[in-house]
């Protein structure tokens, strides 16, 4: 009868087996370049904005995260931190588990949650349904972008969430994070990922 080390040895070479075999599937430079969005606060969204051909491409981010979803998830544990899939908006994120980055992506998650909702306040209030924001030949025009520049109140409430510059400022902070793409001069529209956060703002706030 074979002993029960012998076997244990056995399977931990095959999980070793595997666990390289999945590396290898992977070049450096291209997990690399994963980590580097998730470093930046970005989300890791499905298509992204091609600015050179006007249309929404493939992500090849993406798609590596989503083939090999149980690798980069066990990685990232490893790092401290959760990869998170949101299916319905088809997107990736990073959680944080130390307080400290709590605390600063609390702070983040505020100042996207104050602007995505004076986004949708302006759009909703011009009669306009919620989910044009997310089609790049509509969302935001550079009129809309004049008046949420040149509405006092809206600046105030930015510059509350410690956008100094007020809409200006705070559309960057989008941009930055895949939240929203520009489409053009004076034109931007929501990702898939700024998208979904704005509607589920807007449940929550049915809700309350």
């Amino acid at each position: 009868m074979p002993d029960f080390s012998d076997a244990t040895d056995v399977e931990t070479s095959v999980d070793s087996a595997h666990t390289s075999s999945r590396f290898e599937q992977i070049l450096p430079a291209h997990s690399a370049a994963i980590y580097r969005e998730f470093q930046a606060g970005r989300v890791i969204v499905r298509d992204l904005w091609d600015s050179n051909h006007s249309e929404l491409r493939a992500n090849p981010l993406y798609n590596l995260l989503y083939n090999h979803l149980s690798h980069f998830r066990t990685f990232y544990e490893h790092l401290g931190s959760e990869l998170v899939f949101n299916e319905t908006g088809a997107f990736f994120f990073l959680k944080e588990s130390s307080d400290d980055e709590n605390e600063e992506h609390d702070e983040n998650a505020f100042r996207v949650q104050v602007t995505l909702l004076l986004i949708g306040r302006y759009f909703a209030r011009s009669g306009r349904d919620l989910e044009y924001l997310g089609r790049p030949d509509a969302g935001l025009n550079e009129q809309d972008l004049s008046a949420l520049v040149n509405d006092e109140e809206y600046q105030d409430i930015l510059r509350a969430a410690r956008f100094e510059k007020g809409f200006t400022e705070a559309l960057e902070y989008l941009d930055k994070r895949h939240l929203v793409f520009r489409s053009g001069t004076g034109r931007c529209f929501l990702s898939s990922a700024g998208l979904y956060f704005l509607q589920e703002l807007v449940r929550e706030y049915e809700k309350g």
